[in-house]
């Protein structure tokens, strides 16, 4: 039977990922292979091929010719965004949810009508793609035409989202037909249609279709066509997908993957209906965070420094000139013992940070009659199990016990998951490239994704509280 291959098109690392038997009851992971990404060389198939050569070594008695090819990508810069909307706290952060529950890479998010140093600050960062939101249906108009007249004026080549007031829409479109940009405009549901109520949904899809459409135009990717049958996703939202599809299966997950860039949250949970009661503002059922200064390799001086003096010793256990030794050799893979105790340490210090700025946290409102209660921010309360991926987690034996620590981390005030909550970790390593498979093959990745996590053991976490 026909197999998929699957690229995850990295920054430093391209891996390949092989299936078969997906039109079946019993589909099964081959293996996977990797290579250097060959994005700074002016041509990812270089790396692509690569790579595909190394699993036909690894597996010779499998025949890779007619494969399918899917892929994921977080080169070429990932998917750099621009985010424009009216008011911080309400079309703005639906914008920015949509966006990164898509896999973006947020660059630049203001609020209220663009100025001219913002406008630089747009061509400077050269995004893939800008979205433009503002305004509850029927309501304010006026901000969100100004931003868009501005930005259709820019010297950009870049698609523009539009998912804001409904009564813009038909001025929208005329302002990008009168730029000549008409092809570059994409019009959707409004982010915020109403107070209170989130719509972020249909902004996500379009942002990851019009991501597919245009990541071919990006430096180095312009061949990928060649190698890609279907579809190419940002890394990050293909997580989200392998994340919401296992909830299907188990409501009331969490995701997190530890990176040598950043360390993301991905977190699909309604919340309790204590806390859904006096919660201030919405939030989607589905969200992800993404902290860029929390990289066990580009950024580990960040995590390093937030450590008091002292207390990295008495973590890992290390003297300070062994602690030394290792900092001053600091490699992404560790190698010694020592390494391995750094990296945990590290690793703790990563998921136990990234999930306090995912997860919301308790307030006092003060009112004339005296103080009340309210919630603001993702509450987590209801997680019933953590999954955990991305190299440290999944390498590092200690990989459960550090995702075990998140409820012994709250001092009270967070909306953190409650002691008792399930860890499972993606044994192959496999997530991302399941979130893609999942658009083609959704039972068999799932089923895929259960194997990885750890077989009849996923059942028994998803069912011990029935």
């Amino acid at each position: 039977m026909s197999k998929v291959l699957v690229y995850e098109i990295g920054s430093t690392t391209t891996l390949v990922n092989a299936f078969a038997d997906l039109d079946s009851d019993d589909p099964r992971f081959i293996g996977g292979a990797q290579a250097p990404t060959t994005v700074a060389q002016g041509d990812v198939t270089l790396g692509l091929l690569e790579a595909l050569d190394e699993l036909k070594k690894r597996f010779p008695e499998e025949s890779f010719d007619d494969a399918r090819i899917l892929a994921s990508s977080s080169a070429a810069g990932g998917l750099k965004m621009t985010v424009h909307g009216l008011v911080e706290d309400m079309t703005v952060k639906a914008a920015k949810e949509a966006a990164l529950g898509a896999g973006a890479n947020i660059r630049f998010l203001t609020s209220g009508k663009l100025r001219r140093t913002d406008l630089k600050k747009i061509v400077e960062i050269q995004p893939n793609i800008i979205l433009i939101a503002g305004g509850v249906d029927y309501g304010e108009r006026d901000t969100a035409i100004h931003n868009a007249e501005l930005i259709a004026a820019l010297p950009l080549h870049v698609p523009v989202i539009y998912g804001g007031n409904v009564e813009n829409d038909e001025e929208i479109r005329l302002i990008f037909e009168e730029a000549g940009k008409e092809d570059l405009l994409f019009v959707v549901e409004n982010v915020y249609p109403r107070i209170d109520q989130l719509n972020v949904v249909p902004t996500r899809k379009v942002i990851q279709e019009v991501f597919e459409m245009h990541i071919i135009h990006a430096q180095g990717m312009e061949k990928i066509r060649e190698v890609v049958d279907s579809h190419v996703v940002p890394t990050p939202g293909s997580v989200m997908m392998a994340t919401e599809l296992f909830s299907q299966l188990c409501p009331d997950v969490m995701t997190i993957d530890v990176g040598g860039a950043t360390t993301d949250v991905h977190s699909v949970t309604q919340g309790s209906e204590e806390i859904s009661r006096i919660l201030v503002s919405p939030e989607p059922d589905a969200k992800r965070t993404v902290e860029g200064d929390l990289g066990l390799y580009i950024n580990h001086d960040n995590i390093i420094n937030s450590f008091l003096k002292g207390e990295l010793e008495k973590l890992t256990g290390l003297s300070e000139e062994e602690l030394q030794a290792e900092l001053d050799d600091f490699r992404p893979i560790p190698e010694t013992e020592n390494a391995k105790k750094l990296i945990a340490a590290l690793t703790t210090r990563a998921v136990i940070t990234s999930v306090h700025r995912h997860a919301g946290h308790l307030i006092d409102l003060f009112f004339s009659g005296g103080r009340k209660s309210a919630a603001m921010g993702k509450d987590l309360t209801n997680i019933k199990i953590i999954l955990g991926t991305g190299g440290a987690l999944t390498q590092l034996p200690q990989g459960k016990d550090i995702l075990l620590s998140i409820p012994r981390s709250n001092k009270g005030d967070r909306l953190l998951p409650q002691e008792g909550v399930k860890v499972l970790i993606d044994q192959e390593y496999i997530m991302a490239s399941l979130g893609v498979l999942s658009m083609e093959h959704p039972k068999s990745a799932l089923k895929l994704l259960v194997e990885s996590l750890g077989g009849e053991d996923v059942s028994a976490s998803c069912h011990s509280e029935e």
